[in-house]
């Protein structure tokens, strides 16, 4: 059977600055990860832009990415660095002349130390220090970019750096969650009139993180209920000012009673019984529950701007993309107003916390040398961008 996608159906790749340019005084630098590997050297692309252009353009017509900020300004207020920002341009200016539109994220987990030394997502006083960077990069991108995302996954973001303590802070305290989340609702709202003003045509969005929390046992559903709501419901109400929702989806996350997944009790989604990927179990109808609850609450346009599953095996990963796909048409029949589908990542990266062995690239990425090799997936995930469809 084939499915096929409206014309104009958005098809693209995504990646973030941090995870695949060589680490700048940024917070996660230094970090040691899951996998024993240290958070510097990533995937060399600042040294191998032009490599990587070819790979960008074979994956649709939209590229998702970011800049880092800290190589960018090295101090609160401070000019952007020329040479950075002349190699930031040239590299979007061939992604413009090789017909590539751009989704740029300004907040992708990454941030300046000196950011971090003031008080992170924390104080009122830094949240004048990002508007600032976000006027600059405005002034010196925005020309070249169609799409924003004011931030990737505050919700993520915000539970894994200040609840879970898994990201950098690492803080455990749940109100400094909520407060993360709500400075950085103020700087979207600011940011997306600051875009507005300058470009009135510019769709200005958010990504927000969505997962399948599901209850398997009798004390599981209060847990699960709870993730639910705050992940979902109590962090987008904070962010409705936008034109459009990026939504990413990747974890079946079951309770028995507490959430289960790969990384953390590994075995135990396979003794279930439940389909898992490196990281999570693998439910793709949830991101159809996603897409649908979000249409019913905000009736506005969707995108989903991250799509993936950690594995090694190609085969596994074109399933993936059948499975999905076949979720997305399913949703545009039902009346959700899904723009368009990015796949993550582009090529291998430094996942976090956890490394650069938990795999997503269409694209792989010698841990050692560096060097680039196209996949069959990604072969595959070029022709659907390609035919505007696929044979499931």
């Amino acid at each position: 059977m084939r499915i096929s996608f409206p014309d104009g159906f958005l098809w693209g790749s995504s990646t973030s600055a941090a995870q695949i340019e060589t680490a700048s005084d940024h917070n996660w630098r230094g970090v040691k990860s899951r996998d024993g590997f240290i958070f510097d050297r990533t995937s060399d692309h600042e040294l191998r832009r032009e490599e990587d252009l070819e790979y960008i353009c074979s994956f649709g017509t939209v590229y998702r990415c970011g800049v880092d900020w800290a190589k960018l300004q090295p101090a609160p207020f401070a000019p952007f660095n020329p040479i950075v920002t002349g190699e930031y341009v040239r590299f979007f200016e061939s992604l413009r002349s090789s017909g590539m539109s751009i989704m740029l994220v300004l907040h992708h987990f990454a941030h300046p130390r000196w950011f971090e030394a003031a008080g992170g997502w924390q104080t009122e006083d830094n949240l004048n220090a990002f508007v600032d960077f976000g006027q600059r990069v405005i002034r010196h991108f925005g020309p070249y970019v169609r799409f924003w995302n004011t931030f990737n996954e505050p919700n993520v973001f915000a539970m894994n750096a200040y609840t879970l303590g898994i990201f950098p802070p690492f803080r455990k305290n749940y109100f400094k969650s909520n407060r993360c989340l709500r400075m950085m609702s103020i700087a979207h709202g600011v940011l997306y009139d600051l875009i507005k003003a300058a470009d009135p045509h510019a769709w200005v969005g958010i990504s927000l993180n969505t997962a399948w929390f599901h209850s398997l046992h009798p004390l599981g559903w209060i847990p699960a209920r709870f993730a639910d709501w705050w992940f979902h419901r109590r962090a987008s109400k904070r962010f409705t000012k936008c034109d459009f929702w990026g939504l990413s989806y990747y974890a079946y996350v079951p309770f028995t009673p507490f959430a289960v997944t790969e990384v953390d009790k590994p075995g135990k989604l396979g003794r279930l019984g439940i389909p898992h990927d490196k990281m999570w179990g693998y439910r793709p109808e949830g991101l159809g529950q996603m897409l649908r609850r979000f249409t019913k609450w905000y009736r506005k346009p969707i995108i989903v701007v991250e799509s993936g599953i950690c594995t090694d095996d190609a085969r596994t990963r074109i399933q993936s993309m059948k499975d999905y796909l076949m979720v997305c048409r399913k949703a545009l029949d039902q009346g959700v107003d899904l723009r368009g589908f990015f796949y993550w990542s582009t090529i291998d990266n430094f996942e976090w916390n956890l490394g650069p062995t938990y795999r997503f690239g269409l694209v792989q990425v010698d841990l050692n040398t560096k060097d680039r090799r196209m996949t069959e997936a990604g072969d595959f995930f070029s022709e659907i961008c390609r035919e505007n469809g696929v044979e499931v």
